[in-house]
């Protein structure tokens, strides 16, 4: 029984498991539906009735498959810890929070009900390619973020000491001058702080070069990754 189970709600290439995992998908959709239709304020009660039904229903599937991925699987707390286990229990968890406290105080955690949309990844095979192709990058991906921090870093000092003078209010402090550097390295520019010396505009051209350069680097890292993962089927 408990390999027919195991066959069923993990991914096979057997007509049970197709079944299953589309109808788990449906579920989520219709969960993610009902969940968007909840936040329209002039909805009649007896329709609101009818959404915390469907409501009730995904959720009570949600939970049967989350338990029966339990019992199946070979190291049952390396599943429960795992991405796809914390974010099963994540798609069900609010709704049992709910009980016998006032919705109020949980209102915050409405939103772990979002996460029921990650649970496409697993049926979904162009995500777990980009999901491999993370795990293999991901010392150059992590090596990538330490550096970026310590060009944000710098970037804060450097303007700091350009525009303190003449900008006190926005550049008072190194911490100040991070929000800044985080929106000119991204490339955003949102204008609401820039600089007005020579100085700070000559450094803020060099640090617009260097941002360019950090949003091109880590899409050439992914898509390296990404061949290479995509590759072994290819074949």
């Amino acid at each position: 029984m408990k390999q027919r189970i195991k066959a069923l709600v993990e991914i096979n290439d057997n007509n049970g498991s197709r079944v299953f995992a589309v109808c788990i998908q449906i579920l989520i959709l219709i969960s993610i539906v009902t969940f968007t239709l909840e936040t329209i304020l002039d909805l009649e009660p007896e329709t609101r009735k009818i959404l915390r039904g469907i409501e009730t229903f995904t959720v009570l599937v949600f939970t049967l498959e989350y338990l029966l991925r339990i019992y199946v699987a070979n190291k049952k707390l390396k599943f429960v810890f795992s991405f796809f286990g914390i974010i099963d229990l994540l798609a069900i968890l609010p709704f049992y929070l709910a009980f016998g406290v006032d919705l109020r105080s949980l209102r915050a955690l409405r939103f772990l009900r979002l996460f029921r949309i990650f649970k496409l990844v697993r049926y979904n095979r162009a995500m777990n390619h980009f999901t491999a192709a993370i795990k293999s990058a991901k010392e150059e991906i992590l090596l990538f973020l330490f550096i970026t921090l310590i060009l944000i870093y710098f970037s804060a000092v450097g303007i700091y000491y350009f525009e303190n003078a003449a900008q006190p209010e926005h550049f008072a402090s190194i911490f100040d001058s991070l929000w800044w550097a985080i929106v000119t390295l991204t490339t955003v520019g949102y204008g609401d702080v820039y600089p007005i010396t020579v100085g700070g505009k000559v450094f803020t051209f060099f640090i617009l070069l260097i941002g360019l350069g950090i949003v091109a680097i880590p899409t050439g890292i992914i898509s390296s990754a990404l061949t290479k993962s995509v590759e072994p089927d290819s074949e």
